[in-house]
């Protein structure tokens, strides 16, 4: 995107808030490189240029706008949109991997040498791993300089940086501001927050239909683990340094999150999640466009545009959720992982709501008893064996996931399916191509809006919906009047 200058060009000129993450605008005259919808009057087009990083421009020596905030614009969609090495590095490090293992931890998570991976991200773009980690750890540290009271020395480490000398260097760099100052300019608009909670704003591109969104999350919410209280989703989370609980709340032009967290390092990690849970980097004027295409769709796009795909933020406790579902209702499904909850999950406090377990591990699951589950035999084998392919890390299910490898190692184990392997692609995975086409549900969607019912001939008219098929899912779904498809109250 960002060497089509033409295009990039127009986008700024016009503000285009759509384009906003998929490339960053520096000024020569001014040392600042912004966001394509920054507000303030467009710079001569000679002096533009173009990265398609905040890395890439913030070492090429230009810091951050203090107006449009570049650093808090949406992640790039190529980045869950894609499969190959330079998208599943950018997932990790979103993730955290590098503050936890550094660029050799990244290299362990994808497979290839570190010096492959710092010369595929250096050509796409513009900026090394830890380049693109310090850039990371920069918005991390924003984040709490201003939506919190902590130390400026705490702040500096649950950030990830190594000194707080680094810290000050760095957020004097980017932002062109000291700590201190950055914390003085945001203390007349910081939100309210209890003790020992963050408030973000979570921004999305728009539109977004936050109905199936949410209402899929709560309607196969499990008791313990999720809940909706006072129009939030809430659930437990389980995390690399400790665990948390966040609050997710819709807003129109945002997505209002609060973080309870018990080890603060784990805050890049937990927005990276929740992100990827709501799928708020999806680019859905992208994705209707092409589903608008077909006539038998049209309709059901322009009814609620920006219908995103509802994720996880654990694959694999979703993987396991997903063969509690198999031929099942939605409410067997959750009594099913309950009782697992209750019997293997690990006990929270939540004095906010009624939060009691964090999932159970797949390693803490391997000790279960098959006979105590009211599951049938074939089922039970099923669970212990992917609980067991979890529990060695053989499946391959996290953020930087080969997704054509997860998916042929799902279905080498018994009593995986298609349906399986689909489901845990479309919501572990985040495959945005991802299809179902033995779902009794799409079937019967399918069936009532004229289009193939068969497994077969649906698949091969849902080739038009490429490479957006878990989207077509999601509208196709919403024709039913299931409590999925529905925006709680």
């Amino acid at each position: 995107m960002h060497t089509d200058i033409d295009r990039c060009v127009r986008a700024v000129q016009s503000k285009d808030a759509r384009f906003d993450g998929w490339f960053f605008t520096a000024v020569l005259t001014t040392g600042i490189y912004c966001r394509p919808s920054c507000p303030v009057p467009p710079p001569k087009p000679e002096n533009m240029r173009f990265y398609p990083s905040a890395a890439a421009a913030q070492q090429s020596g230009f810091r951050a706008c203090k107006r449009c905030r570049p650093d808090a614009s949406p992640g790039s969609p190529l980045w869950n949109e894609r499969a190959d090495l330079t998208a599943r590095a950018m997932r990790l490090i979103a993730d955290g991997v590098i503050d936890r293992g550094g660029v050799p931890g990244l290299a362990a998570g994808l497979g290839y040498s570190t010096r492959q991976i710092e010369r595929q991200l250096l050509a796409e773009l513009g900026a090394g791993p830890l380049a693109l980690a310090r850039a990371q750890r920069a918005q991390t540290a924003r984040l709490l300089i201003e939506t919190s009271d902590l130390p400026m020395a705490d702040i500096a480490f649950a950030a990830g940086f190594s000194s707080v000398r680094t810290f000050n260097d760095t957020v004097r760099e980017v932002f062109a501001l000291a700590p201190t100052e950055l914390r003085r300019r945001a203390s007349g608009s910081r939100p309210s927050a209890t003790a020992g909670t963050l408030s973000l704003r979570l921004p999305f591109r728009a539109p977004l239909c936050p109905d199936n969104l949410f209402g899929h999350l709560v309607a196969t919410a499990v008791p313990g683990v999720e809940e909706w209280r006072g129009g939030a989703y809430r659930r437990t989370l389980r995390l690399p340094y400790g665990h948390g609980v966040v609050e997710l709340r819709p807003r129109p032009d945002h997505i209002a999150c609060r973080l309870s967290l018990t080890d603060l390092r784990d805050l890049t990690g937990a927005i990276s999640r929740c992100r990827r849970l709501l799928d708020l980097d999806a680019d859905p004027v992208a994705v209707d466009e092409q589903l608008r295409a077909d006539p038998v769709l049209a309709p059901l796009v322009d009814k609620a545009p920006g219908r995103r795909v509802p994720r996880t933020v654990d694959a694999a406790e979703f993987a396991v959720r997903a063969v509690l579902g198999q031929q099942v209702s939605t409410a067997a499904a959750r009594t099913h992982a309950h009782r697992l909850v209750l019997a293997h999950g690990e006990p929270v406090d939540d004095p906010q709501g009624g939060l009691t377990h964090l999932f159970p591990t797949a390693q803490a699951l391997t000790a279960l008893d098959p006979e105590s589950l009211a599951l049938p035999r074939s089922r039970r084998t099923t669970l212990t064996t992917i609980t067991a392919a979890l529990a060695d890390d053989g499946l391959g299910l996290d953020a930087g996931s080969d997704w054509a490898r997860a998916r042929a190692r799902l279905a080498a184990l018994p009593g995986i399916g298609p349906w399986t392997v689909d489901v845990i692609a479309m919501r572990a995975l985040g495959d945005p191509d991802a299809f179902v086409p033995t779902d009794l549900g799409l079937r019967r969607a399918a069936q009532e809006l004229g289009l193939p019912a068969t497994p077969a001939a649906l698949t091969a008219r849902a080739a038009a919906w490429r490479p957006w098929r878990a989207y077509a899912v999601q509208y196709l779904w919403a024709t039913d009047d299931h409590p999925i498809n529905l925006m709680p109250v």
